[in-house]
């Protein structure tokens, strides 16, 4: 089965092709510095591009994964629009993959629990906490000071992965929370991952399938 995969829960964009071999080409755009990026204009850039060089259409695509979040308000608006707009032209069924598990699906421990922690702005983190497959901690919208709390919690040993394990490593480190160097490949929603949970995942009806916020949006209309 091919699978294509997309993910806007971060400022990055992120695509992929699981082919049917297991191979996973991907494609993604990681804006610098506080850019929010530009999910609008790249994804489905990013899409077709996977599929000319894998020499594939659509009528051979078995699913659609997209990352559901938690994430950025804007983004996840238009990953699934995205995902949900290709999907009804194309028939293929549609499978929402947390962007937090495909995150640590991307650092799997055995010896271990990967918290999947994204800046969720406002001092806040999004995180959940996962031990291969198996749930730890459910994704939650909350202060890195009382993430680190629930870490240790948990009474096994953590490492801490994505942008907002980053941003907050003082308060996750003098927990005792393990936290990978910056730049390590890590802390990005990878499109390996998130085809390969969406090729294992149960497809959903299109229209069901919604962006995981855990929070209001950062704007909101002004009272009347």
């Amino acid at each position: 089965m091919i699978v294509v995969g997309m993910d806007t829960a971060t400022p990055s964009t992120v695509a992929g092709l699981l082919l049917d071999d297991d191979r996973v080409l991907e494609a993604r755009d990681d804006p610098e510095g506080p850019s929010r990026g530009d999910h609008a204009a790249r994804l489905l850039v990013l899409v077709e591009g996977l599929l000319a060089e894998a020499g594939t259409g659509w009528d051979r695509i078995g699913r659609i994964a997209v990352g559901a979040g938690p994430g950025g308000f804007t983004g996840l608006r238009i990953g699934i629009a995205t995902a949900r707009a290709l999907a009804q032209a194309t028939g293929v069924p549609l499978v929402p993959v947390s962007s937090l598990a495909a995150l640590a699906a991307g650092a799997g421990d055995p010896e271990g629990a990967i918290a999947a922690v994204l800046d969720a702005r406002r001092g806040e983190v999004f995180a959940g906490v996962y031990a291969g497959r198996r749930e730890l901690m459910a994704p939650a919208a909350l202060p890195p000071v009382e993430l680190a709390e629930r870490l240790l919690a948990l009474d096994v040993p953590v490492r801490a992965v994505g942008d907002g394990a980053v941003r907050f490593r003082p308060e996750l480190e003098v927990a005792g929370i393990a936290v990978p160097a910056d730049g390590s490949t890590v802390h990005r929603i990878a499109a390996g991952p998130l085809c390969r949970l969406g090729r294992e995942g149960e497809p959903a009806a299109r229209d069901a399938v919604s962006p995981d916020y855990r929070r209001e949006p950062d704007a909101k209309p002004p009272p009347r």
